[in-house]
């Protein structure tokens, strides 16, 4: 399979990025770097699938497990290096999950089988940076 996107320049520092889905959004660099602040940063960007990618594959296996939660989240945290061309050598994904009859053993099989077998986002990542995971049950 192949995905192509198109990113087209808008002005200034913008630019307009379709995705297979049909949506399209914006990009656009911070006012330090001559941007206007209207768009998405494209490293940030790269967080952003990273958590989608395995968000999706966990709720999936959850669904398919019978393993109910109330609610979900994933904060990422990635680290740049200091020397250009930056990028992320540190990468931290929080999964915190919330709810009162949670089962702790089938959510983290499913966290698991995410970042072992399906998610290709981490994977990718998994060649340029060092990843570390957490899983965070909150009682409601």
């Amino acid at each position: 399979m192949t995905n192509i996107v198109t990113t087209e320049w808008q002005k200034d520092m913008v630019f307009e990025s379709d995705n297979p889905s049909g949506k399209k959004l914006f990009i656009d660099a911070g006012e330090e770097f001559g941007g206007t602040n209207s768009g998405l940063r494209p490293k940030a960007l790269m967080l952003s699938a990273l958590a989608g990618c395995s968000g999706l594959d966990v709720v999936s296996l959850l669904k398919k497990m019978k393993a109910e939660v109330d609610d979900f989240k994933i904060i990422t945290t990635g680290e740049l290096t200091d020397e250009h061309p930056k990028y992320y050598n540190k990468v931290k994904v929080d999964f915190h999950f919330y709810g009162e009859n949670m089962n702790e053993k089938k959510i983290n099989k499913a966290v698991n089988l995410s970042l072992e077998r399906y998610c290709g986002v981490f994977e990718m990542f998994r060649q340029f940076a060092k990843m570390e995971t957490e899983i965070h049950l909150h009682k409601k």
